[in-house]
């Protein structure tokens, strides 16, 4: 390729600025796919953590439950307690 005349320089730089629209949009492609794979990335870890939430919720519902019934039971006793000793004074 001769770049001294005009058809030769004209051709020349068609050419880098093809190879410039080619590596640009090359370029674009790969940040709009990595861009993609970081979106997906945090809504999986957006799922997860909303997947450990539901279970600590559920966990201290169970939790609460839980306590609440021990509780009913120490007063259903410290009840029966105070009954015993109001009989036996």
């Amino acid at each position: 390729m001769d770049f001294t005349t005009w058809p030769g320089a004209i051709l020349g730089l068609g050419v880098l600025i093809m190879a410039t629209i080619l590596i640009g949009g090359a370029m674009a492609g790969f940040l709009d796919m990595r861009k993609t794979k970081l979106e997906a990335a945090q809504r999986d870890d957006l799922r997860q953590l909303v997947h450990r939430y539901e279970q600590l919720a559920e966990n201290t519902l169970d939790s609460q439950q839980r306590t609440a019934a021990d509780l009913a039971e120490l007063r259903t006793r410290a009840t029966s307690i105070e009954q015993i000793l109001r009989t036996v004074e």
